[in-house]
C-alpha cells in the first residue's frame, strides 16, 4: 500500500485549487461537501464556478506562494502540465501537500471516490491504478447501502453517551449491530421520531442482559488462501475479542481479524523456535476466563495435527465453552491444486494421513502398508525427514520409482508444485522453504504422463 488511507478534518481549514476549468470544477464539487475555506486561482473561471460565490474565494490570475499561507491541500487543476508543475513547486516550497490532477507520480495524495452517507463515508481507492474499478465498486455501493443509513449514523453519535453503559466490548457491539442491522431501520420506516424510542428500548434490554462467558472458537484457517475461509469462520474473525494464531496463518487471513482486536501469534516450527504448548492453554483459559471471545486460528483444518484435543481439555477442565469450525486442510487444498483426487476406483481405497515428525522426533508409522504398490499418503511436515521417511518406506518394500507429488504453500500466491520418484525424495524438498505437503504414491495425471517427473509446472 504507497496511499495511506486517511479521514483529514477540514473544517475551516484553506484549500486552494490552482485552476478554474473543468477538472478544477470536478475537485471543487468533492471539497464543497466539507466545511473548508475554499480558494481558486485563475485567469478565468467557468460559469458554474463563478455560480458558487460566496461559498468559494476567486482570485483572478495565476495561483503564486502568497496564496498558500496557513493553507492545509493544494489541487493543479489547470489542464496544462507546465502550470501544474510551476503550482507543485509553489506547494512543495511552502511545505503544502499537493494533487496534481491526472498525475499520480506528481502528487502527495489521491482523492479517491466517495459513497456519502453524511456522516458515514466511504471511500475507495485503487492507488491510481484503475479508477474505472474505483467507480464501479462505488456504484455498487451506492445501490447497497440505504440512503436512510446518514440519519442513523446521526441519530446513533448522539446516543453513544448513553450507550457507553454497556461494558466495552462485545456487550456494547451486540447493541449497535442490533440498532443498525434491525432496529433502527425498522424504526427509521415510520419516522426519524421512532428511532429514538427503538434506541432506548433496545438499550434497556441490554442492559437487562446477563454478561455473556468467554469462549473458544477453534477456527480453521485453511491452507493459506483468505477465500477458503468457511463463512462461519469469516464471521467469527470480525466478532473476536482476542485471536490466538499459528505461524503459518497467512497475512492475507490475519488481515480479516477486527481491527480492535487482540492478535497473539503462538508459532510452532519443527525442530526450531516454539511457543510451548502448556502456554498457549494458559492463554485460552485466561481470556476466555475473563469474559474475551477468543478465536484460536489454526493453519489447515484445526482436527489434523493441530493438538486440539490439549486445548479443548484444557478448557474443559476449566469449565469453558468451545466449538470447531472445520476448514480445508493442506492435503486437500495440494490434491485440488494437481487436479488430482486422493482416492480412486481401482487404485487406492484409503488415504492416509501422517505426520513426518511428533514431540518425540522423527515419527514412526505402519511403513509397509504405506510402501504398499497403488496406496496413497498425505504426509505432513516432511521436508526435513525426507530422508528418513525415503529410507523407512525401502526398507519396507517400496519402489525406489514410487510416484510423489510436492506442493509447497498450496493455494497461495506463491504455490509451487513437482512430480518426483521416492528415489529423489530429498533431493526434491532440499530447495523448498515454505510449507509442503508430499503425496506419496500419487501418479501424474494422463496428461502429464510424457513431462519430466523431477519438475512439473501445471
Amino acid at each position: 500500500m504507497q496511499h495511506f488511507p486517511i479521514f483529514l478534518n477540514l473544517r475551516g481549514a484553506h484549500v486552494v485549487i490552482g485552476g478554474g476549468g473543468d477538472a478544477a470544477l470536478a475537485k471543487l464539487r468533492l471539497l464543497l461537501k466539507t466545511d473548508a475555506i475554499i480558494t481558486l486561482c485563475a485567469p478565468a473561471f467557468l460559469p458554474q464556478i463563478i455560480a458558487l460565490r460566496p461559498r468559494v474565494t476567486l482570485v483572478h490570475r495565476p495561483l503564486l506562494g502568497c496564496d498558500l499561507q496557513r493553507a492545509r491541500l493544494v489541487y493543479a487543476a489547470t489542464e496544462d502540465d507546465r502550470q501544474d508543475a510551476r503550482i507543485r513547486a509553489i506547494a512543495q516550497k511552502a511545505g503544502v501537500l499537493v494533487n496534481v490532477v491526472d498525475n499520480l507520480e506528481a502528487s502527495d495524495f489521491i482523492t479517491p471516490a466517495i459513497v456519502d452517507r453524511d456522516p458515514v463515508v466511504v471511500a475507495i481507492g485503487t492507488e491510481g491504478a484503475a479508477p474505472v474499478l474505483a467507480r464501479k465498486i462505488k456504484a455498487g455501493l451506492e445501490g447497497e447501502l440505504p440512503t436512510g443509513l446518514g440519519k442513523l449514523a446521526r441519530i446513533g453519535k448522539a446516543f453513544r453517551a448513553m450507550a457507553e453503559r454497556l461494558p466495552k466490548g462485545a456487550p456494547r457491539r451486540d447493541f449497535w449491530a442490533e440498532f443498525y442491522d434491525h432496529a433502527g431501520p425498522a424504526a427509521l420506516a415510520t419516522g426519524e421520531g421512532a428511532v429514538q424510542h427503538a434506541l432506548n428500548a433496545l438499550l434497556a434490554r441490554h442492559l437487562a442482559r446477563k454478561p455473556a462467558p468467554g469462549r473458544v472458537d477453534f477456527v480453521s484457517a485453511g491452507p493459506g488462501d483468505p477465500e477458503l475461509l468457511t463463512l462461519k469462520a469469516r464471521k467469527l474473525l470480525d466478532r473476536a475479542d482476542v485471536v490466538v494464531h499459528d505461524r503459518l496463518v497467512s497475512g492475507a487471513i490475519l488481515e480479516l481479524v477486527r481491527r480492535e482486536a487482540q492478535i497473539i501469534a503462538v508459532g510452532k516450527e519443527g525442530y526450531g523456535p516454539s511457543v510451548s504448548q502448556d502456554h498457549i492453554n494458559a492463554l485460552l483459559v485466561e481470556h476466555a476466563a475473563q469474559g474475551a471471545h477468543v478465536v484460536r486460528l489454526k493453519g489447515g483444518d484445526a482436527s489434523i495435527f493441530g493438538r486440539l484435543d490439549e486445548e479443548t481439555d484444557a478448557l474443559d477442565s476449566a469449565g469453558l465453552d468451545w466449538q470447531v469450525i472445520p476448514g480445508v486442510t493442506s492435503a486437500s487444498a495440494a490434491a485440488a491444486s494437481l487436479g488430482q483426487s486422493l482416492t480412486r476406483r481401482g487404485r487406492n481405497g484409503d488415504l492416509r494421513l501422517v505426520t513426518a515428525h511428533d514431540m518425540q522426533g522423527f515419527a514412526e508409522a505402519d511403513w509397509r502398508a504405506l510402501a504398499a504398490p497403488g496406496a496413497v499418503t498425505a504426509l505432513y511436515m516432511g521436508k526435513r525427514a525426507a530422508r528418513f521417511v525415503q529410507g523407512r518406506l525401502l526398507m519396507h518394500g517400496a519402489s525406489p520409482a514410487m510416484d510423489v507429488a510436492i506442493v509447497e504453500n498450496a493455494s497461495c500466491p506463491n504455490e509451487t508444485r513437482l512430480y518426483t520418484r521416492l528415489s529423489d525424495l530429498p533431493q526434491a524438498t532440499a530447495a523448498l522453504d515454505g510449507p509442503a505437503i508430499i503425496l506419496l504414491g500419487l501418479p501424474p495425471r494422463r496428461a502429464a504422463q510424457n513431462q519430466p517427473q523431477t519438475e512439473l509446472a501445471l
